[in-house]
């Protein structure tokens, strides 16, 4: 099946950056905005209380189970914004690793934010991701 999502590496930036600078999508193409994905269990309460890495990777997981209800895979994805409550490098290095590895070689465009706090209870990471398929 043919992919909406073109990454675009540049020659003229820092290849140091683990994700493409830029992505595209043609204009037929039907853009999916999700919820930050959150590191919450079924029942609603917080995963992984105290464990960067944990609630990254329970953020990914719910992340997934969006793409998939909305007709996507992690492959579709255009860009994210993975937000860190924390004002440890060393705690955004870990959640980027866990979102890093999850989306293997498609390494698209990203940002990574510290922030002071996120809105559940024990939250240290939140997702926010774009997606881009074509329905053919």
């Amino acid at each position: 099946m043919p992919r909406a999502v073109t990454l675009i590496r540049s020659a003229s930036l820092s290849d140091v950056a683990e994700y493409a600078y830029a992505a595209t999508a043609p204009a037929e193409s039907r853009l999916i905005f999700l919820a930050g994905a959150c590191p919450l269990n079924d029942d609603g309460s917080t995963a992984a209380i105290g464990d960067v890495a944990g609630q990254a990777a329970k953020a990914v997981e719910n992340m997934r189970t969006a793409l998939t209800d909305s007709g996507a895979s992690l492959n579709d994805v255009i860009s994210t914004r993975v937000l860190v409550a924390s004002h440890r490098r060393e705690d955004l290095v870990t959640a980027w690793e866990v979102v890093r590895d999850a989306f293997g070689d498609h390494d698209v465009p990203s940002t990574l934010m510290g922030v002071t706090v996120l809105g559940y209870d024990g939250q240290l990471v939140e997702i926010e991701a774009i997606a881009a398929v074509l329905d053919c």
